[in-house]
């Protein structure tokens, strides 16, 4: 019985001179066949290349899997995001000179390789017909800079691992050590701007660039981000993505660009957080589907219905035709005097009032992160602090189930228009416990006004989409707050740069609920199944 056949360090010549490696597995058989590409920034080796190296070869498929510009052994120096334009159209050129190429390719991989098949897709490759994305969008700028704060857990923690896989030996250790020296920076009480110094040892400097171009993104991220042009892939599109995943709210909107674009791309929603080992054999699982169907002309293995859900709560799969799913409608869960929630209309009351303070920042509890366990948490330890006001319904008489994007409209007044309004809704059980479900933030500055003529600001906050259900004799919770640190930067409340490290002015924080200021959380509710 013949076997895969590997073959290592292929040099790949770029434009600029710079060769990048690739190993090469071959089906057995070896003859011309159809691609499998994956262009990596973590490595070739180890249990991704045999699981999927071998995985796809075995299905009859030849696999290339690259590292990109800068890392384990491939030449050049590591631009973030931004050679990978460049880089992947000359590897697509090096590709159809090979023998063994079919005259046909698939792209394949999550976070960073998903970001990779991006950045070409819509570019005059017209031998590409297929890819399967997991955990990742179409452009980072917006999860970089979540709801215009800076996500510094997140940030610091990507940099801190790619910095230390590049060492001779510090590959296999990295994805181990960069949350614990990420969680230990964040809490040294250093200044932002040298926070890479604690937990690298050095300046990092993709950390640096995202802190400088926070206040003026766009000329850094014009190259970077390739999601004005999602409509224009021709490739069939899969997708996979996590309800506790850092990029899940953007790569649902290049779901929704590509069906604006007349296309029908698959869609899988997990329980997984960015980092799951659970969602590798889902995606090893979908992908092989996908690309027998577009690439050897097998719809076999296909399901019928283009989207799948897992629904929390409810703890099962469900199939739809489209998301947002049909039969969603919004419904507004009002904040109510002495911290009560319910759909109702709010009566006269006075606003209720916390303090954030930027030198004690408010933490935070779980919720999405990049290299963290981001499976919701219990809340009430949390839900103890005056800088949290925690709003509350009654117990539910009947299971109630939400699905779909979900916001918050706030009103507010602050002493200093530069403040943060972070928004939560939990879950809350029978015997106390308070699980979150999905967060948002929306960071204030100028550009959003000085509000009414007292001062009072309308604030809409996008919260992560959900699918999930509250049992009966559960309660709804929302958390309001100005902070949830470190996933998000402290807001220091001058309005100054990121790379200053100076002043703090605490902000006074008060917060609407009355018929003129009806603040609510919009959920989009469903007809519980079952």
């Amino acid at each position: 019985m013949k076997r895969v056949r590997l073959e290592r360090d292929l040099a790949v010549p770029m434009p600029d001179g710079v060769t990048l490696l690739a190993d090469h597995y071959a089906p057995p058989g070896g003859g011309p066949a159809p691609v499998v590409l994956m262009r990596s920034p973590y490595g070739r080796r180890g249990l991704f290349g045999l699981y999927y190296g071998r995985g796809f070869a075995r299905q009859g498929f030849h696999v290339v899997l690259q590292s990109c510009r800068g890392g384990f052994g491939s030449g050049g120096v590591l631009d973030p995001l931004g050679d990978e334009h460049d880089d992947g159209l000359a590897t697509v050129a090096w590709l159809r000179k090979q023998p063994w190429y079919g005259g046909s390719f698939a792209m394949f991989g999550p976070s960073y390789l998903g970001y990779a098949q991006w950045a070409i897709a819509p570019f005059d490759v017209p031998d590409m017909k297929a890819m399967a994305v997991q955990v990742t969008a179409s452009q980072f700028r917006d999860a970089a800079y979540v709801g215009g704060a800076f996500a510094l857990e997140s940030v610091l923690s990507w940099t801190t691992l790619t910095d230390g896989m590049s060492h001779r030996f510090g590959g296999t250790a990295a994805p181990l050590t960069a949350p614990r020296l990420t969680r230990r920076a964040v809490l040294s009480g250093r200044p932002l701007v040298e926070l890479d110094l604690a937990s690298a040892g050095r300046p990092l400097r993709f950390y640096r660039d995202l802190l400088t171009h926070h206040a003026d993104p766009l000329p850094y991220w014009r190259r970077r981000d390739f999601s004005a042009k999602v409509g224009e892939v021709d490739a069939a599109v899969n997708m996979l993505g996590g309800w506790y995943d850092v990029f899940l709210p953007w790569q649902l909107k290049d779901y929704a660009a590509l069906r604006a674009a007349g296309r029908r791309p698959y869609l899988t929603i997990g329980p997984w957080y960015h980092v799951d080992p659970r969602h590798g054999r889902a995606s090893l699982t979908e992908a092989s589907a996908w690309f027998r169907a577009h690439l050897l002309g097998d719809h076999s293995w296909l399901r019928p219905d283009p989207v799948r859900i897992y629904v929390t709560g409810a703890e099962e799969w469900r199939d739809h035709s489209d998301w947002p799913v049909s039969g969603m409608r919004e419904r507004r869960w009002h904040l109510q005097h002495g911290f009560g929630l319910g759909q109702e209309a709010p009566r006269a009351a006075e606003p209720d009032r916390f303090r954030y303070h930027p030198a004690h920042p408010t933490p935070v509890i779980g919720g999405p992160v990049l290299l963290g366990d981001s499976r919701p948490r219990d809340q009430r330890r949390l839900e103890q602090r005056r800088d949290v006001l925690v709003y509350s319904s009654p117990a539910l008489d009947a299971d109630l189930e939400a699905i779909g994007p979900v916001r918050a409209e706030v009103f507010v007044r602050s002493s200093t228009p530069f403040v943060d309004v972070v928004v939560r809704v939990c879950d809350v059980h029978p015997d106390g416990r308070s699980m979150n479900v999905c967060e948002g933030v929306h960071r204030l500055g100028p550009a959003d006004g000085t509000g009414d003529a007292d001062g009072v600001r309308r604030v809409t906050v996008d919260l992560w989409p959900i699918a999930h259900r509250f049992r009966r004799d559960h309660r709804v919770r929302v958390h309001v707050a100005a902070g949830a640190y470190p996933t998000i930067s402290r807001n220091t409340g001058t309005g100054d740069p990121l790379t200053s490290d100076g002043r703090m002015i605490p902000a006074d924080v008060e917060v609407f609920h009355s018929p003129d200021h009806p603040s609510a959380v919009v959920l989009p509710l469903c007809a519980p199944r079952g």
